[in-house]
């Protein structure tokens, strides 16, 4: 399975990652008890895992955190890349160590690889969230810090508000037919050498039967969604994390790393979804 270098961490992970967010109403079903194909979904994650893939990404609101610590069951930790997010409401500093805590037990862990604010809040300083991410970094129970939905300004805020540390990466919805992480997010990101990991990369479904996606996945013999997820992966530091629901879902994008599309196509594809003005 391709790998590359996590930003300016240096740590090597698989380029395609295991999204493990489902849907609001599965949310919602498996926090009253109903925890609808979960055998599928630990199924789809140890599928990708036993292909190859080590990039899982996952939070504590999407309550997937428990199938995630039985499909990683097995598997040397040291070879896993794990991110988990703490929801908005727990940014004060006890609340997110007690966050933190839970996540490690739910996903029966000693440490996370990258942590993430999940949002912004608009209640506690940024300052306060970031000194207390310092702490679990020095602690040991994280390895790399990250935020997810903060706006340029926010993110900037953020990272500056890091004394000893620096974001390893942000996390934004980015697809072919979404460009407006290229405007502002993407560059700052190359600028600081920050990871970008990519949600709904293949835009809640709508890019799996694109006509120009298929027309050039024909001529390399993949579907549009392999196509789509390639073009995210030629851009630097990003990482596309795919929702792992179905094993032949993550096996179709596998299917979308180790290949490259000529710069012919790719242009018909910027023709096709032109980034934003």
């Amino acid at each position: 399975m391709e790998s590359k270098s996590f930003g300016w961490t240096q740590r090597q992970t698989t380029s395609v990652g295991l999204g493990t967010y489902y849907d609001f109403p599965w949310i919602v079903k498996s926090r009253m008890g109903f925890v609808g194909g979960a055998e599928a979904k630990v199924a789809a994650v140890r599928a990708g895992l036993d292909a190859g893939m080590r990039l899982i990404d996952t939070a504590e609101v999407y309550n997937s955190e428990p199938l995630v610590a039985r499909a990683i069951d097995g598997f040397p930790r040291e070879d896993l890349f794990i991110a988990t997010k703490v929801m908005f409401l727990h940014l004060k500093r006890d609340a997110l160590v007690k966050s933190l805590e839970r996540s490690l037990k739910r996903l029966n862990v000693s440490y996370i690889d990258l942590y993430q604010v999940h949002q912004p809040s608009p209640f506690v300083p940024i300052a306060e969230t970031m000194s207390a991410m310092e702490e679990m970094v020095d602690r040991g129970m994280i390895r790399y810090i990250g935020v997810s939905n903060f706006s340029l300004k926010q993110t900037i805020e953020a990272n500056g508000a890091l004394k000893k540390h620096r974001l390893a990466s942000t996390q934004m919805p980015y697809h072919i037919a979404d460009r407006r992480m290229e405007k502002e997010i993407l560059p700052y990101c190359r600028r600081e050498n920050m990871a970008l990991l990519a949600y709904f990369p293949l835009g809640h479904g709508k890019l799996t039967s694109g006509k120009a996606l298929s027309r050039v996945g024909q001529k390399y013999g993949r579907t549009a969604s392999q196509v789509a997820l390639n073009w995210l992966l030629s851009q630097e530091n990003v990482f596309p994390i795919p929702r792992a629901s179905t094993s032949a879902h993550v096996m179709e994008n596998i299917g979308s790393a180790g290949w490259r599309m000529s710069d012919e196509d790719r242009a018909e594809l910027d023709r096709a979804y032109p980034a934003a003005g």
